[in-house]
């Protein structure tokens, strides 16, 4: 094994543009910084796990925060390393909870509240960051792309909450015709469909539901942009942080996007 290691360190990294300058820049981190961004990084994604717990109502008391925050870390890890992550982590994530008692349409309603409701909230982030930074550093052809992907995003959420809760007739018609063309038992996705649609209803009507789940996803982004700032300054840099915010929005609108 110390042969291997003075082979990769002697032969082959020196292949790698930079790496010795790379390393004799990591002296210069402030490890301080290192320790605190990292906290806040967790705690960013407590503040997720808390968002789920949120979504549940009272099927959340199910759950162990401490459980769900290990769920979050599973389904983040799966979600940064395979191919179209969100849809990999979104199934982990339901299979997670469902192993743990919680009824499938309650689990995929928290996912779903969840992941919409943290990409309605990233968006406001995005549009509050480009109204502070584009009167001081002019207009970029990628703000526009990404604030009309960020419409289209809320657009098609609205339209499936109306389908759900408006719509049901119309709805479960073409649920049930299409679990007839893919064999499957109709009257299951018919009841899932109404399920769905009962717990739409029953989060808009509860307000102090709704302030959580807006609340906790605020948090999640907040802590989230805020830790990258202090990774920056651990290394070194000076960005302002509009212009932080505004490339974090813009990064995470096309990579949040729930498939």
């Amino acid at each position: 094994m110390v042969l291997f290691a003075a082979i990769v360190y002697f032969f082959v990294l020196p292949l790698i543009p930079g790496f010795r300058s790379a390393v004799s820049n990591l002296k210069t981190i402030d490890p301080n910084l290192l320790v605190v961004a990292l906290a806040l990084q967790g705690f960013s994604l407590l503040a997720y796990s808390l968002l789920t717990k949120a979504a549940l109502g009272e099927h959340g008391d199910r759950i162990s925060i401490l459980r769900l925050f290990r769920i979050q870390l599973s389904t983040k890890a799966l979600g940064n390393i395979v191919p179209g992550g969100s849809a990999a982590s979104s199934a982990l994530g339901f299979r997670l909870i469902t192993m743990c008692g919680i009824r499938g349409p309650d689990a995929a309603f928290a996912l779903a509240t969840a992941g919409i409701g943290s990409a309605v909230v990233l968006n406001f982030i995005l549009w509050f960051g480009l109204i502070i930074s584009i009167p001081t550093r002019g207009v970029n052809p990628a703000y526009g792309t990404a604030a009309i992907v960020g419409i289209i995003l809320m657009a098609f959420a609205a339209f499936l909450i109306f389908g759900l809760v408006e719509g049901q007739g119309r709805s479960e018609r073409m649920v049930r015709s299409i679990a007839r063309r893919l064999r499957f038992d109709e009257q299951h996705a018919a009841e899932v469909l109404q399920h769905l649609g009962t717990r739409i209803e029953g989060l808009a009507a509860d307000r102090a539901l709704l302030r959580r789940v807006v609340g906790w996803a605020t948090v999640n982004w907040a802590l989230d942009v805020l830790s990258l700032w202090v990774f920056v300054r651990a290394f070194g840099g000076t960005p302002g942080f509009d212009a932080l915010v505004v490339s974090f929005g813009l990064a995470n609108v096309f990579s949040v996007i729930p498939i």
